[in-house]
């Protein structure tokens, strides 16, 4: 019988589950007569062999919290099951039991859509859970031990109970925290933000009820859309887009013949793709439900249609929302790459622009509070060719997708760029009323 495989660690004498898992969860590795170990700040290489009895004895050498660590342990094996005792040199001993995690080549890794304990406000699997380089592991989570142990020094506990008790309230405490770099919102606050945006009523509320005046661009352009459409539908091209004669009638309409002969100067926008708001509004009032093709033709759906008789705008505006954050690619529009979590992370630019957005503020701003709390961001970001940095990569696709394909997109800012140049990287940023119509923040 083969013992190979990925174990969790669930149970020790000496320790809780909680502090078992304290870095990462607790596991197990093996593969032949060589594996690896990990529990609470303990990672070390294991030397396995078994023995006339049918169990195996297993050295270990690694690092506790980075510092050198080593020991002995023994362990018997019964199906899925390790059962043993694991010795620190100069330190604890404890018995163990592991389970093995079925599934080839699958990680002992429990509760990783938990907040991180590093206080990034990202889950656990999305942040430290990957990082096994010890330099990177140090860095990351080397102020998090260097605090415990601190908070630890001089502490003497009645119970095992009693310990565990302490360090569950301490990260508690420390998750629910304001941090400078999220400003003013806790871990805690910030792993809803990032994974429960709509889901969270407690800290945020997204009104069903808005003005029935609405002014945003991506409704002005579907009710050109909705009204092209009207009772008989729109043909569709061969292409499956939206008909040229539509597509320059309707730009010229959008942006007024002024600002249309500016755009249209090196030609005219003749086709969906080349007015290029406009297909972003069809593609996302498909995602929202609202337009969708029948026989070859682009027709409203009965929904739409209910919505526009008993609501107008304010009850096709939160469909399209809800449809640009969750489920269109902001990445869409660009060549800087993906990078999903800019998109994610909507609700925070949506507080900063709540909470600062009352008076012109530059984009480097907002790209300058996006980078500090989100630090982790930049080692994942390839650069593009030769010109931009992952840095660069990153502030050029805040600001775009950000600020200007989303918020202002949708009426939530107005945008201001300086002098005669229209597309200079900066630009200035101010909210209007909508944004907090929109979205309100109980903090």
């Amino acid at each position: 019988m083969t013992i190979d495989g990925n174990y969790e660690i669930v149970e020790m004498e000496v320790w809780s589950k909680e502090v078992i898992d304290l870095v990462e969860p607790g596991f197990i590795r093996i593969k032949g007569n060589r594996g690896t170990l990990h529990f609470i700040c303990v990672d070390g290489d294991m030397a396995i062999r078994k023995v006339k009895s049918g169990g195996y004895t297993f050295s270990w050498d690694g690092n506790d919290e980075c510092d050198p660590a080593s020991g002995l342990g023994d362990f018997t094996c019964d199906g899925d099951i390790l059962t043993g005792r694991i010795f620190i040199h100069d330190g604890d001993d404890s018995s163990f039991v592991a389970k093995k995690i079925s599934g080839k080549g699958e990680s002992m890794k429990t509760d990783r859509n938990d907040p991180c304990p590093c206080g990034s406000g990202l889950k656990y699997k999305k942040c430290c859970a990957d990082k096994h380089d010890a330099s990177e592991h140090q860095r990351v989570m080397g102020p998090v031990m260097g605090e415990l142990k601190e908070l630890l020094k001089g502490k003497s506990f009645g119970s095992l109970d009693e310990a565990n008790a302490f360090l569950h309230q301490h990260n508690q405490q420390r998750n629910q925290a304001p941090s400078d770099d999220f400003h003013g919102l806790s871990p805690e606050q910030m792993h809803r933000f990032l994974h429960f945006p709509f889901d969270t009523p407690h800290l945020i509320a997204f009104p069903s009820s808005l003005d029935s005046h609405l002014q945003a661009a991506i409704l002005s352009l579907f009710n050109l859309l909705a009204a092209a459409i009207g009772d008989d539908g729109l043909k569709a091209t061969a292409t499956g887009n939206l008909p040229r004669n539509f597509c320059r009638e309707s730009a010229l309409s959008y942006y007024g013949e002024e600002e249309y002969r500016r755009i249209s100067r090196f030609g005219e926008l003749r086709t969906e793709p080349e007015f290029r708001v406009m297909h972003t509004t069809r593609l996302v009032a498909g995602l929202a439900g609202l337009v969708r093709k029948y026989k070859g033709k682009f027709i409203l759906g009965s929904e739409c249609r209910k919505l526009l008789a008993e609501q107008g705008q304010p009850g096709i505006y939160p469909r399209l929302f809800r449809a640009f954050v969750r489920e269109y690619n902001w990445a869409y529009d660009d060549h800087l790459g993906e990078i999903p979590f800019i998109q994610q992370s909507f609700l925070f630019t949506l507080y900063l622009l709540t909470r600062y957005g009352g008076e012109w503020r530059s984009c480097i701003f907002y790209e300058d509070s996006f980078l500090r709390a989100f630090p982790n961001l930049l080692p994942q970001v390839q650069p593009v060719g030769n010109y931009y940095s992952p840095e660069k990569v990153v502030r050029l696709s805040y600001s775009a997708r950000c600020l200007e394909r989303f918020a202002c997109f949708f009426g939530l800012v107005e945008i201001e760029r300086p002098g005669s140049d229209r597309y200079p990287e900066e630009f200035r940023v101010r909210k209007l009323p909508l944004l907090d119509e929109v979205v309100q923040f109980h903090l």
